[in-house]
């Protein structure tokens, strides 16, 4: 048995646990440079805010409905994750963490009424640390993955699916005739694998609902639409097809872009934003302890705005596999300066490891050396500790610029809350 934990309008849920005046009215999250939508409280999707959605289109909600617009805060959203899925583990002994909001449970083994252990689990993470969350138990993961579904709609659109079946739904304690009752009520689209487009196909063969999806022939789904489509199926007719990943695989390839506050023309800007950038990127990489042999850089004006188009991006092969933040970032300004044009106004620009290997098996020999074979290990190991301990540039290279203001190039978050549990200088104060 699987359970999938979730945290409802997470992003949302995090800005009003210290900030309990949000509590009741619409709130909605901004992305990056406060451009769209990413996070909706259900008071802010009953205005018809949809996921996505440009901000320009739905301002003017502020003045006559009261909504409320937060930019992006996602040094508090990861530590309020980290001690969520902490509290989550507490379901079961393996867990798998599928998103910042999101993991599954492995429950086998675990003794006891698993509705009543989710019921407390839930409220545990509700008490310690106000984040309000569904969870959805099931043979597989897609079957989880549709009582979680259910769990949230039971709840926040009464008459949806039955009552008994909000914040916690679990479809491996109920009979078979039960449960075509949930799948017959949930659309096609709902399924856990099944994309916008698969979807249309589906609805213009008839099928329609997630009842209709199981009951396909899985060999039939497979000739004529795609075996990921068919383990959807058998997933659905309660055939476990996708394991439990406990220990996701390194990634392939690790990226840092972001888009810019304002347009950028100067060259020296650019090379601040790419190496902050690049610092971020082998942050990232050592984390998860690889080697980079490529660095791609690349620029490109707003595809959105008038004027001039330009886009350029450059792959610098690297002579040894590093994870040396300094060799990177020398990399990717060298690639920058070849690419780089006057008379642009620049929107966006980032940087991405490519060619990535595994350092634990390479850093003894090509891994973080200098040109005089100094193993500089230690040295990025010691950056990288008083960055998480102190905040991220702390301790930064002089070619992401020396002043202590904010930089031209940085994002908008006009609207951004404190960094309530990862700043010292932060932290709420309490006052009788």
């Amino acid at each position: 048995m699987l359970a999938l934990l979730d945290g409802n309008n997470f992003y949302v849920s995090c800005e009003r646990v210290f900030r309990p005046s949000l509590e009741g009215r619409p709130v909605l999250v901004l992305s990056n440079n406060d451009g769209c939508a990413i996070s909706r409280s259900n008071e802010a999707k009953a205005l018809g805010v949809k996921m996505g959605q440009p901000f320009h289109e739905f301002r003017h909600l502020e003045e006559s409905a009261g909504l409320i617009s937060l930019s992006a805060n996602f040094s508090l959203y990861g530590d309020m994750s980290e001690r969520m899925m902490s509290l989550a583990a507490g379901l079961g002994p393996t867990q798998e963490i599928y998103s910042i909001d999101e993991c599954f449970v492995d429950l086998d083994g675990v003794r006891g009424d698993l509705t009543i252990r989710a019921h407390a689990i839930r409220a545990r993470i509700q008490r310690w640390i106000g984040i309000p969350t569904c969870i959805g138990l099931a043979p597989t993961k897609t079957l989880a993955k549709l009582a979680n579904h259910v769990a949230k709609d039971a709840e926040r659109k009464p008459g949806s699916y039955p009552a008994r079946h909000a914040q916690v739904c679990h479809l491996g304690a109920l009979p078979q005739a039960e449960v075509d009752p949930l799948l017959a009520a949930t659309g096609v689209g709902e399924v856990w694998g099944v994309g916008p487009r698969i979807g249309a196909q589906l609805r213009e063969a008839g099928v329609t609902t997630a009842l209709q999806l199981a009951r396909l022939d899985p060999a039939l789904v497979r000739r004529r639409w795609s075996v990921v489509l068919e383990r959807t199926v058998r997933e659905l007719q309660g055939t476990p097809c996708i394991d439990l990943d406990a220990a996701p695989a390194p990634k392939r390839e690790i990226a840092c872009t972001r888009s810019f506050g304002r347009p950028v023309r100067e060259l020296s800007q650019l090379i601040e934003a790419i190496s902050a950038f690049c610092a971020r990127a082998a942050e990232k990489l050592r984390r998860q302890g690889s080697l980079a042999g490529c660095v791609q850089v690349f620029a490109h004006t707003s595809p959105f705005r008038p004027g001039p188009r330009w886009a350029k991006s450059l792959v610098v092969p690297l002579r040894r596999p590093t994870g040396d933040t300094a060799r990177l970032t020398q990399a990717a300004v060298m690639g920058l300066k070849l690419i780089y044009e006057p008379g642009y106004d620049l929107a966006k620009a980032g940087v991405m490891l490519l060619d990535l290997c595994d350092g634990r098996i390479q850093q003894g020999e090509l891994g973080l050396e200098d040109e005089w074979g100094r193993d500089r290990g230690p040295l990025m190991g010691a950056v990288d500790a008083i960055n998480m301990r102190w905040g991220k540039s702390t301790i930064r290279q002089g070619s992401t610029g020396t002043a202590r203001t904010r930089p031209d190039w940085a994002m908008r978050q006009a609207r951004r809350t404190p960094r309530y549990t990862t700043d010292w200088r932060q932290v709420p104060v309490a006052r009788a």
